[in-house]
């Protein structure tokens, strides 16, 4: 474990039984806290596997600095604007964020409960007393009936019947003695408790510390999820694109097929070709038109997706059509180092390790005394509000408390938070080097997507040709409709492809942004202090200015 362990000076508080040396200790007592150290580690950011160069940024140049960003949100550059209406709604009604943003606010909460420790602890009391004691009990005491500094004394038997009023200092107590009935009196005491348990350890102070960390870390989670959200939306987006895309593709290939199927059928009245040329050519038309239809399942259920990701029931969005786009905008890389700063999910882990720190601290604290102020302020009186420095009541006093022996428990506890830090630290590490990975993936798989496209297109474009010339055969009779279906079926297969690749390119360029951080910055976390403040900031927005990535190039 990287952590630097501190040590405090032990403290003892002492009882006070005058004014003055009540002053006194109440300012001990809130001095204490302030001078006191901190027990346990402090804490160092652990080191991350950060290389210093991608390895499959082949032919690419980092972006630099000076590089010029656009401002705003991170789909923009697709230049969508139905993607952009509703990548929107994501904030305003996705109930998964809305679960994220519901656990950053119990995080902020679980703060404000851990701060209140460094308070005392102040409380009202008030008793009210009616209490009898029989005439018996009073000739066998000698009939002692007191309040505040007079006593009254008497012998009351018989049939004697009178009143004895005793004035004090605490207020008038009036007994009445009627035949024998014995005395009744009230008693009220009103009063003030106090207690404070001194974070002399920084047992709290480190409790504080580790929400605030488990606050930022939830922050971070709120951003993932958004973030990861924002991708699935556009990932489902553009596959039902490319849906719309394949079914204008199979909806022409259908045309050009009814086109050869008339051919065939003018060659077979024309005694010049074979039934089965006619059938063979019906047979290709109906099965692409059947493809075709069959395209609508696929973008039902993306559409169904997007709507529940922007938290609207399927019955309530219908998406236009339209196609994919020719080209997927490609996000400028940073350096290596840059990434442990923009992806929310590297700050979720590396805040867990710092609060998993400072827990270690809380347990190293709990082998130290427990130092505890307590304070009573009451009056006792005959009167509701017997209010007097006369009737006064208050007491002061301090308390130190140390276990000596609980069979190993403290030891177990710390033992258990150092396990937990050093689970915290391997889970940091390997969340860098997953986002590494992931951004390697999608290096190449834009890049070799790119070449792959190329060739691609060099093969629609030859298989497009193969056609013209084989149905062009196929009417001056040189050639058979064999040949005319094989050309056909060749050049739907390249166009189908060509269309795979180019939604993988879209996807790749969605995929390649998520694993950059989507603009996100570790900067767009909340402070410690505004955490400790009274106000509560919202949880990172995406609408706090930060770098969105713009085409640099087309691959």
């Amino acid at each position: 474990m990287q952590a630097k362990w501190r040590t405090a000076r032990p403290a003892s508080t002492v009882g006070f039984r005058t004014a003055s040396g009540l002053r006194a200790a109440l300012l001990l007592g809130s001095g204490l806290p302030l001078a006191a150290c901190a027990v346990g580690p402090d804490y160092v950011k652990p080191a991350a596997p950060v290389p210093a160069r991608y390895k499959e940024l082949k032919g690419w140049h980092p972006a630099m600095p000076g590089d010029s960003f656009d401002r705003g949100d991170w789909w923009a550059v697709y230049r969508d604007p139905e993607l952009d209406r509703l990548e929107r709604q994501v904030n305003v009604s996705n109930q998964t964020l809305k679960e994220a943003e519901a656990t950053y606010r119990q995080a902020v909460a679980v703060i404000k409960e851990a701060q209140a420790g460094l308070f005392p602890t102040v409380g009202a009391t008030y008793s009210a007393i009616r209490s009898h004691e029989g005439s018996a009990l009073g000739s066998e005491r000698g009939t002692s009936i007191s309040s505040g500094t007079t006593t009254s004394t008497g012998t009351t038997s018989g049939t004697t019947a009178g009143t004895t009023t005793s004035t004090g200092t605490s207020g008038t107590t009036t007994t009445t003695t009627s035949g024998g009935a014995g005395t009744t009196e009230n008693t009220f005491t009103p009063g003030l408790t106090a207690s404070w348990d001194l974070d002399v350890w920084g047992r709290v102070r480190r409790q504080i510390q580790g929400d605030v960390a488990a606050a930022q870390a939830s922050d971070a989670d709120v951003a993932n999820v958004r973030l990861l959200v924002q991708e699935e939306l556009a990932t489902a987006y553009f596959n039902l694109r490319a849906q719309d895309s394949l079914h204008k593709l199979l909806a022409d290939t259908a045309a050009a097929y009814a086109g050869t199927l008339k051919i065939s059928q003018n060659q077979y009245a024309a005694g010049t070709a074979a039934r089965s040329d006619v059938d063979n050519a019906l047979a290709q038309l109906k099965g692409v038109q059947a493809t075709e239809i069959g395209t609508g399942v696929a973008r039902g259920q993306y559409e169904h997706a997007i709507a529940a990701l922007i938290g609207r029931a399927p019955a309530e969005l219908t998406i236009p059509v339209a196609e994919l786009g020719d080209r997927a905008p490609v996000a400028p890389v940073r350096l290596p180092a840059t990434l442990l700063q923009r992806r929310p999910d590297i700050a979720n882990a590396e805040r867990t390790v710092q609060q998993q720190n400072e827990l270690i601290g809380v347990e190293v604290a709990a082998f130290y005394p427990d130092v505890t102020l307590s304070a009573t302020v009451a009056a006792e009186g005959a009167t509701p509000l017997p209010f007097s420095a006369a009737n006064a009541i208050w007491s002061f006093g301090g308390n130190l408390t140390q276990t000596l022996f609980e069979g190993g428990l403290r030891q177990a506890t710390t033992a258990a938070a150092v396990a937990a830090y050093d689970l915290a630290v391997a889970t940091y590490r390997q969340t860098v080097l997953t986002a590494f990975q992931q951004v390697e993936d999608d290096l190449v798989a834009l890049r070799v997507l790119g070449q792959e496209s190329s060739v691609e297109a060099e093969a629609v474009t030859a298989a497009r040709g193969a056609v013209d010339v084989t149905v062009n055969e196929y009417r001056a009779g040189t050639v058979a409709y064999t040949s005319v279906i094989t050309a056909q079926e060749t050049l739907l297969a390249d166009q189908e492809t060509a269309l795979t690749i180019r939604q993988n390119r879209y996807l790749a360029s969605v995929a390649m942004i998520q694993a950059l951080g989507g603009g996100w910055t570790r900067a767009q976390l909340p402070g410690s202090d505004a955490l400790k403040g009274a106000a509560t900031p919202p949880a990172s927005s995406p609408d706090i200015a930060s770098d969105v990535f713009t085409p640099k190039l087309h691959l």
